[in-house]
C-alpha cells in the first residue's frame, strides 16, 4: 500500500489561497486614523466648550453680589451687579417635568400602536408622519403656540382650577392669557414626541418574535403579549429615549420665549403667569446686555450646558445596561 507524503498533496486552486495580510492594511490604517481623529476631534470641542464658559462665568460670578444658585433677581447692569439662577433653574426643571409626564405616556403608546397593532399599510406611513413632525423649526412651533395653543387652553386652566385647585399647583390666582410654565411645559411635550416614539418604536420592534410567539403559544393575549414580553424588554429602551427628550426640553429656547410671559418670581401655581428658563433668558437679554451681562449670561449657560451633559450621560449609561441597544452583539 503506497503511502502517502506531503508532497503529494496537491495544491489549492489560486482562487482558494488565502490572501496576503498586507491587503487592506492601508484602508484600514486610514479609516482607523479618520475614526479616532473624530472622537479626538469632538472632545477637543467640547472640552473647548466648557474651558470657555467656564472661564467666562467665573468673571461673572466672582463680582455677583448675590448668591448666583439662590437669588432670585437677575440685574446684572446694577450697581453692584446681583443675579441668579434659582427662577431659571426652576423653570427649566418644572416645564421638562411637565412635559415628560405629558409625552413619555403618549409616545410609548403611540410607539405600541405602530409596532404592534396597526395594520402594515397604515403603521408605514403613520410612523413618517411622526418622524416628520421631528423636522419642523422650534420657531413654528412657538408661532403655533402663540398663536393657537395659548388661547385654547383658558377653558382648560379655568377646569383645572375648578377641579383641582385644592392641590395648590393649579390654583389659578391670575387672570389673564396662560402664557405660564404649564403652557410650556404642553407645547415642549407636544415638540418631544417624535423623538420619544421614534426610539420607543424601534426598541419595540426590536424584541426577539420567539418571546411573543412563545406568549401566544400559551394563550395570552395582545395586551399580555406586550406587558409581559414587550414592555419589559423594551423598559431600558423607554427611559433612554425619555431621557433624549428631556435633554431637548431643557434646551428649547425660541419656542419657550414665544410662549412664555418671564417673570423672576418662583411660585408652584403653575397656571400662573411667570417663570423663565435658562434658554429663553439668554434668548431674551443677549442682544441688549452688555459685556458683563453677557458673561453673566454665559453663567447660565454653563449651568444648563452641565446639566445637559448629565442627562445625556444618563441615557447613554441606561443604553450601555443592554447590549441589545449598545450594538455589543455587532
Amino acid at each position: 500500500m503506497a503511502s502517502t507524503t506531503p508532497l503529494d498533496i496537491p495544491p489549492a486552486p489560486p482562487e482558494t489561497r488565502a490572501r496576503p495580510k498586507s491587503t487592506g492594511r492601508a484602508g484600514d490604517k486610514i479609516f482607523l486614523g479618520l475614526s479616532r481623529g473624530s472622537g479626538i476631534l469632538l472632545l477637543v470641542i467640547m472640552a473647548s466648550i466648557a474651558v470657555f464658559l467656564s472661564y467666562r462665568a467665573f468673571i461673572a460670578i466672582s463680582k455677583d453680589e448675590g448668591n448666583f444658585l439662590t437669588t432670585l433677581d437677575w440685574n446684572p447692569a446694577g450697581d453692584p451687579p446681583v443675579f441668579g439662577i434659582a427662577v431659571l433653574l426652576f423653570g427649566t426643571v418644572v416645564s421638562s417635568i411637565i412635559a415628560m409626564i405629558i409625552a413619555v405616556p403618549i409616545a410609548v403608546g403611540i410607539a405600541l400602536f405602530i409596532s404592534h397593532y396597526a395594520p402594515r399599510k397604515l403603521a408605514a406611513p403613520l410612523a413618517y408622519v411622526i418622524d416628520l413632525l421631528a423636522a419642523v423649526p422650534s420657531i413654528v412651533y412657538g408661532i403655533w403656540g402663540a398663536l393657537v395653543l395659548v388661547p385654547y387652553l383658558e377653558g382648560l386652566n379655568l377646569w383645572l382650577d375648578q377641579f383641582f385647585g385644592w392641590t395648590y399647583i393649579f390654583e389659578k390666582t391670575e387672570i389673564g392669557v396662560p402664557r405660564s410654565l404649564f403652557t410650556v411645559g404642553i407645547l415642549l411635550a407636544i415638540m418631544i414626541l417624535p423623538i420619544v416614539t421614534s426610539v420607543s418604536r424601534e426598541v419595540f420592534l426590536q424584541v426577539p418574535k420567539m418571546n411573543e410567539e412563545a406568549a401566544l403559544a400559551l394563550g395570552a393575549t395582545r395586551w399580555e403579549v406586550i406587558r409581559l414580553s414587550v414592555l419589559p424588554f423594551g423598559r431600558s429602551g423607554i427611559i433612554s429615549a425619555s431621557m433624549l427628550g428631556l435633554g431637548r426640553a431643557l434646551g428649547e429656547t425660541m419656542a419657550v420665549a414665544t410662549v412664555l410671559s418671564p417673570s423672576f418670581l418662583i411660585s408652584l401655581h403653575v397656571l400662573n403667569h411667570g417663570g423663565g428658563t435658562f434658554a429663553q433668558n439668554i434668548a431674551a437679554k443677549f442682544g441688549e446686555a452688555d459685556e458683563f451681562g453677557r458673561d453673566a449670561l454665559i453663567a447660565s449657560g454653563l449651568v444648563l450646558f452641565v446639566l445637559t451633559l448629565l442627562v445625556n450621560g444618563a441615557a447613554r449609561l441606561i443604553i450601555a445596561r443592554r447590549k441589545e441597544y449598545s450594538g455589543a452583539n455587532a
